[in-house]
């Protein structure tokens, strides 16, 4: 059974990642997001499956000056994840948590799937346009984001 990462920021992208749970099942799965009160319930619904990053999207927003000794620490635990899980594939609908290991994928082997947020219909997310350079697959949820990500496949809402 192939070795799947799900992996993505908490709020949004979490909810579209986990709109993708039909999946699960057909793999040998796991999913990494940010570590907050909501979230922890993830370990009761998927035990032994789910791992944490420290970020917390809303802080690091909030505060530029923590933010990169975050994301340095978090890119770091994501290598020790990646060789952990080992995945053949990591299957990410974005942000800050998710592109670190998306690149450490890419370096290693892993084919990446990254799905563009739902949430952007006429912009770029930061995260997509760095790695719809090197995606094995690049995932629009909107007909009008392929003319800003022309090799993207549009795979309608998730929703």
């Amino acid at each position: 059974m192939k070795k799947v990462l799900f992996i993505s920021s908490t709020g949004g992208h979490l909810d579209e990642l986990l709109q993708l749970k039909s999946m699960f099942n057909k793999y040998d799965y796991y999913i990494i997001t940010e570590k907050t009160k909501s979230n922890l319930s993830l370990l009761d619904k998927y035990p032994h499956r789910v791992s944490f990053l420290s970020y917390g999207s809303y802080t690091t927003l909030l505060n530029k000056i923590i933010y990169p000794f975050k994301l340095i620490f978090n890119t770091f635990k994501s290598l020790f994840l990646y060789f952990k899980i080992r995945p053949k594939y990591i299957v990410t609908t974005g942000a800050h948590t998710a592109g670190p290991m998306c690149l450490i994928g890419h370096i290693f082997g892993s084919k990446i799937i990254y799905i563009e947020t739902f949430a952007n219909s006429t912009t770029k997310s930061k995260t997509g346009s760095i790695v719809y350079n090197f995606a094995d697959l690049f995932i629009v949820q909107w007909e009008s984001m392929l003319k800003l990500y022309p090799k993207a496949k549009y795979g309608g809402w998730i929703f």
